[in-house]
């Protein structure tokens, strides 16, 4: 039998100690069985040794001149970390390992850091909370919720779960705006281009031959002369201007950032793309956070991190009031216009079966599937459109453009 030196989380709390086995694997399983989250275990004999070489590693630490970690890194490392502390390794050799393999220099830097808060004797949680602009409140309490249950593996799993069904709606609903921006851009820079270079060569030769122009070909020649000249000008700086001006008047202006944000929740199809993306992530949070644990109040508070929009921002608030008021969550969900009867509904049932975790869950995923099918809607409706646009913006122009010619050669015959 060997002697082994181990750190760890028990019901939230550190413990330390010294465990005997037949070898590392063995040491590992009686302290798992113990319900004790590992943080480190070294065989008695090499633990000066080994924290000798961790503080050599940790030489030279620093944060400046380093780019920021992207969304991407923090994916990559949440899901490596949660499939090593489940196949049962040390937190710590787990956090060196990842400080190794992890490709962003940022986060190489951000892992170490962690990882020597962690052997100095501070929380997990609290390692994770000195960067809240990469683990936000929702990372952060799943993490509290594993190390006071004992269950790290399987509140971090959920962790990953939350941000990959995040990365997904963003990428879907990029993918279904991608599309559109582009036949858009095209087609309104090819326009532009034959107005500016083309319709020109077309204007003087109309003007040689003296002949009477169609209504269409005058107004296009006379959009040609606009942009031509200084209305083009004019025009450019004036939609930049617009731009930056309502950027400024909508984060600025309270009242009208709250009407713009209600205006975009009312768009066709993209507005009931928006909401079912924000209440699938709204009930998972909530899923999530009350099978950590987690009190409804506080719940509501976190899952408000889910949107900007601030007339989400207002229902979630209002909700977290009534709430606190003694209301059930059925009652007021169903008073406030921003939530459909829908999700009224099924919350109502999780709340009278006393599985409200699970229900938030089925409701995640009856939204999530639900703005797929919008998506999906919106994708195969969207072709045909631009289609059609880009037929009536570059062909129209070149109808008009040709038809003098086709009239002069009407009259010849």
């Amino acid at each position: 039998m060997e002697a082994f030196t181990y750190k760890g989380i028990s019901e939230g709390k550190y413990v330390d100690g010294e465990i005997e086995a037949l070898n590392l694997d063995e040491a590992s399983h009686k302290l798992k069985e113990q319900k004790i989250i590992i943080t480190n275990i070294v065989r008695s004999s090499k633990r000066k040794k080994t924290e000798v070489k961790e503080k050599k590693k940790g030489k030279g630490f620093s944060l400046f001149g380093k780019k920021k970690a992207k969304v991407e890194d923090v994916l990559i490392f949440s899901k490596q970390f949660a499939t090593m502390v489940k196949a049962g390794l040390p937190i710590l050799q787990v956090l060196g390992m990842l400080r190794d393999q992890i490709e962003s220099p940022a986060m190489k830097d951000i892992i170490e850091d962690i990882r020597k808060s962690l052997e100095g004797g501070v929380t997990l949680s609290k390692c994770f909370e000195k960067y809240p602009e990469l683990f936000d409140n929702v990372y952060i309490n799943l993490i509290k919720a594993g190390e006071a249950s004992g269950k790290l593996d399987v509140f971090l799993l959920k962790i990953v779960e939350s941000l990959e069904k995040k990365e997904n709606i963003k990428k879907k609903i990029k993918s279904a705006l991608m599309y559109p921006s582009i036949m858009f851009t095209v087609a309104v820079t090819v326009s532009a281009f034959m107005l500016v270079k083309v319709v020109p060569v077309f204007a003087k030769m109309y003007d040689g031959m003296g002949i009477e122009l169609p209504t269409a070909t005058a107004t296009i020649m006379a959009m040609s002369d606009f942009l031509r000249g200084t209305g083009g000008k004019v025009l450019l700086f004036g939609l930049i201007g617009f731009v930056l001006g309502f950027r400024y008047i909508t984060s600025k202006n309270e009242k009208m950032k709250y009407a713009w944000h209600k205006q975009v929740l009312k768009l066709p199809i993209f507005g009931d793309m928006i909401l079912k993306s924000m209440l699938a992530r709204i009930s998972l949070i909530m899923g999530n956070l009350s099978a950590a644990g987690v009190n409804l109040l506080e719940s509501l508070e976190i899952s408000k991190s889910v949107s900007t929009n601030v007339v989400v921002l207002e229902s979630l608030e209002n909700v977290k009031k009534g709430v606190f008021s003694g209301d059930t969550l059925t009652k007021l969900f169903l008073k406030d216009p921003l939530f459909p009867p829908t999700f009224s509904q099924l919350i109502s049932v999780g709340e009278q079966t006393g599985q409200l975790d699970e229900m938030f869950g089925s409701v995640a995923k009856y939204y999530e599937a639900e703005f797929d099918t919008t998506v999906d809607n919106l994708s195969s409706l969207i072709e045909p459109i631009m289609i059609v646009f880009m037929g009536v913006m570059i062909g129209g122009l070149m109808i008009a453009m040709y038809s003098p010619i086709f009239n002069v050669g009407a009259l010849i015959g």
